[in-house]
């Protein structure tokens, strides 16, 4: 069995539509029928591996729609937090690979950025399995600490990415189990970015006021300069945007400028948990859009800018959508039509971050333009569908 990642579908449907097949003419080429087809890009059926794999050759996908598919999720994800719960409390441990671990840790931590939530899970899953398989060796109260702390950084990132693909319960679970891990290593960095991570969850599904307060409680928590504090006075200004207040917004973003200016370029840019001074303009793009102030359209078009022909792919698409919106405000739709549509056909605005280009959306449908129809279009047809 396996579990389906949300953009099968609407990946079938692009590839189908660029290749300039309707949907008989694929379900003919497949030897499927047209109801099958129209099943599968509208998520009414998963996918077996056979099809999937069937479907890459027969559109020449080079694996791309087999890629959406990893071993099937159920409750494992939670069920295997609760056991890797258990060994925290163990004595007998033990470990001659740490280094190795720890690399693992950095080395996922930094793929985050380019790699789709779905793919991603498994060598989280992997990499976790070998810490736990090491909690329950023997080893030094040292060695100890830093695979708790290896395993804090994994659960974390494993909750992220369960953010992203919209798995409540399994984020639920394996943020619980980094903060366990974080509390009894005293890793308050660790600790922060859980609550940073909530914030940025609950900012995303409406509740500003709540992702105010942990973004303040995060600050509170984390080692001052640190990037889970810098992150978190970030989330703080995202979420006075969201609430309209313009004076605390711009406050903020001072304050985050103050914190960012010394701060050198990281060795890893693309670490999830390291901050990079790069990501400054881009914050301060998306804030000032989310608050309506006019200074938004220069920041975002030089956010932009700066990440075009960058293996940022993410980012780069974020920041177009912020330009969208920026572009809005300032009575420009036609523009603000063309850049939306190229983050969105981009394939890279994830699942959680979907909201972002529905706003966009709706705020160009609003100045009735022409143009909307095709932004609408593009929406539709590469809209994740629910996991």
């Amino acid at each position: 069995m396996h579990d389906v990642d949300p953009y099968f579908g609407p990946l079938l449907r692009r590839l189908r539509r660029e290749r300039g097949l309707s949907l008989r003419g694929l379900a003919q080429l497949a030897h499927r029928s047209k109801s099958h087809i129209h099943e599968l890009e509208t998520g009414r059926k998963p996918p077996s591996l056979h099809v999937a794999q069937h479907l890459d050759r027969v559109l020449d996908a080079d694996g791309a729609l087999t890629g959406c598919l990893t071993p099937a999720r159920s409750t494992r994800d939670e069920t295997e937090a609760a056991s890797l719960a258990h060994l925290i409390d163990t004595t007998d441990v033990g470990t001659d690979v740490l280094a190795t671990v720890e690399l693992a840790v950095d080395d996922l931590a930094s793929a985050y950025a380019t790699t789709p939530p779905g793919l991603l899970l498994d060598p989280i899953r992997q990499q976790l399995a070998q810490v736990g398989r090491l909690l329950d060796a023997r080893t030094t109260l040292d060695q100890r600490r830093r695979l708790l702390v290896a395993g804090g950084w994994l659960s974390l990132l494993r909750a992220t990415v369960h953010i992203d693909l919209r798995h409540r319960g399994a984020a639920a679970a394996h943020l619980s189990i980094a903060e366990q891990m974080a509390q009894q290593t005293g890793h308050r960095e660790i600790q922060a970015w859980c609550l940073e991570t909530v914030a940025w969850d609950v900012l995303t599904a409406g509740d500003y006021r709540r992702a105010l307060n942990l973004s303040r409680q995060a600050q509170e928590v984390a080692p001052r300069g640190s990037s889970a504090y810098i992150q978190a006075t970030a989330q703080e200004g995202r979420a006075w945007a969201r609430m309209g207040d313009q004076r605390e917004t711009r406050r903020t973003l001072g304050r985050l400028s103050r914190l960012v200016a010394p701060l050198p370029v990281p060795d890893r840019p693309e670490h999830h948990y390291q901050y990079d001074p790069a990501k400054a303009l881009s914050y301060t793009a998306t804030t000032l859009a989310w608050a309506g102030d006019p200074a938004a359209e220069d920041y975002a078009r030089a956010a932009v800018a700066e990440l075009d022909g960058t293996a940022r792919p993410r980012r780069t698409a974020s920041a177009r959508l912020d330009l969208g919106l920026a572009l809005v405000a300032a009575g420009k739709p036609d523009e603000a039509s063309v850049t939306a549509q190229e983050a969105i056909t981009s394939g890279r605005v994830v699942v959680s971050n979907w909201w972002r280009a529905s706003e966009v959306v709706a705020s160009v449908e609003a100045t009735g333009i022409s143009e909307a129809r095709d932004l609408r279009d593009a929406y539709e047809a590469y809209r994740p569908l629910p996991a």
